[in-house]
């Protein structure tokens, strides 16, 4: 009997997801049916494809989407997150596994019962970051207290950068996820860690002012930010004994340095709309936010007003965007700063079509074996191989795709709405996903506990 995988959207994040499916879709007997509201953007290669079925979805027309999801084995969702619980409310309705790459909302939380009532697999966080970050951490830390370790210090970080081939521009710095994302980094309250038994907080305004330094053997210096709540999966994690506990998002150095421009100036405000947005030209645009002279240029007005030198490399990465353009215009209407700001960064930090991303993730792991200190590094390095074919696709894709057949084929079968932080789940998706080149390199490093010179004042 074939069996049908559904995927809802087929954004970005699915060109390695859709061919795993279909390279394996005759020997596992399944058919795959893509759902999506712009069908006529899905490559022919898949539209032609025997074992599959590209069709128009609409996931607000309700008829639409019971259907298609009543008649499918197993459902995956690549909708922005927001819109997951519709499909979510379909798969208990109509008793289906369920998979997505985002993180777990309160509304998904509250399916958890039900879920777990009805026997089914509701696994979420199954992607990069979220996913293979947690994942990796889980095969360490277990590792470490099957042997009687105590964990100490636990750090992580995921940078989506641009690969050093590709790597044109100042900033060291290209689009290969979400940009709105990008822009709005860090903001809805202060980041929260803990160092050395110590709460630590960091309000936005600051946070790209406060960063730590990391260096990945044979891909050199990177630097990072803290995400907003490294604490969120203290519990998940079993670390609510650790005395560090720290998450970051990793950029290239500098990268933090320059963008902390744009919120003193408050481009990347999403708060509220600007009513003569449509039509404004980037000059216009960055004279919003400096103050009235009737003598200075704008490019005067703003070295004034954030303290910096025509030397200044930030200065050089400012003029790289253009943002100074009186005749480059900006198409939307009542739009926010952060929406306007997202416009200009996209003229100038798309990934040409030939051009190739990175993924970089780091761990560090501090713990006491046998009454002494001890420390695990752990990094992984992935390069993609074109704007279609990104690493960012294949880290997010394939633990998706690899997991969905693991439920489907009932090697993973604890109900409810979860991550995957168990071994009946992980184990099983690290291996495969060695074999296509997403591993970790390990070394075993004195300890260092949590390093303050690391943290920009």
């Amino acid at each position: 009997m074939v069996r049908t995988i559904l995927v809802v959207g087929a954004g970005k994040s699915t060109s390695y997801l859709i061919d795993y499916f279909l390279e394996r879709s005759n020997e596992e007997n399944i058919h795959l049916k893509i759902g999506d509201i712009h069908p006529e953007n899905i490559p022919d290669k898949f539209t032609q494809h025997p074992n599959c079925t590209v069709f128009s979805l609409d996931i607000f027309n309700e008829a639409e989407r019971k259907k298609a999801v009543s008649e499918a084995s197993i459902v995956v969702s690549m909708l922005p997150a927001r819109l997951h619980i519709n499909v979510a409310h379909d798969c208990i309705e109509f008793e289906k596994h369920f998979i997505t790459a985002s993180y777990v909302s309160d509304q998904l939380k509250e399916l958890d019962a039900v879920a777990k009532e009805k026997g089914l697999v509701f696994m979420n966080e199954i992607g990069l970051d979220p996913g293979i970050d947690h994942m990796s951490a889980m095969e360490v830390i277990d590792r470490i207290r099957d042997a009687g370790g105590k964990m100490l210090l636990f750090e992580s970080f995921t940078g989506g950068l641009v690969a050093p081939v590709s790597d044109t521009n100042l900033w060291n710095y290209k689009f290969t996820w979400n940009p709105r994302n990008v822009v709005l980094a860090g903001q809805g309250g202060a980041a929260k860690f803990i160092q050395e038994g110590t709460y630590k907080y960091i309000p936005y305004q600051k946070l790209f002012r406060r960063t730590e330094f990391m260096n990945i053997e044979g891909h050199g210096t990177f630097e990072a930010y803290a995400n907003r709540d490294s604490l969120k999966y203290r519990e998940a994690y079993g670390l609510q004994d650790a005395l560090t506990l720290f998450r970051g998002t990793m950029r290239r150095v500098g990268f933090s340095k320059a963008w902390q421009m744009f919120v003193i100036l408050g481009m990347t405000d999403d708060s509220y709309t600007i009513e003569n947005s449509e039509g404004m030209s980037y000059r216009e645009f960055v004279n919003l936010f400096l103050p009235y002279s009737p003598t200075d240029s704008v490019e005067l007005k703003m070295r004034h007003y954030l303290r910096i030198d025509q030397d200044d490399i930030r200065w050089g990465k400012l003029l790289e965007l253009d943002i100074f353009n009186p005749d480059k215009k900006i198409p939307l209407k009542n739009a926010s700063p952060a929406q306007m700001l997202q416009h200009i960064l996209q003229d100038s930090w798309t990934l040409k079509e030939d051009e190739k991303d990175m993924i970089v993730m780091y761990h560090k792991f501090g713990y006491l074996l046998n009454g002494e200190k001890k420390q695990i590094d752990a990094n992984m390095v992935v390069i993609g191989e074109n704007r279609a074919y990104t690493a960012m696709s294949k880290t997010v894709g394939l633990p998706v795709a690899i997991a969905t057949l693991l439920i489907l084929n009932g090697k993973v079968t604890t109900p409810g709405v979860q991550i995957p932080l168990n071994k009946e789940v992980y184990k099983p998706i690290l291996n495969e996903l060695k074999s296509h080149g997403i591993q970790f390199n390990e070394y075993q490093v004195p300890y260092l506990g949590y390093n303050p010179d690391s943290v920009a004042s």
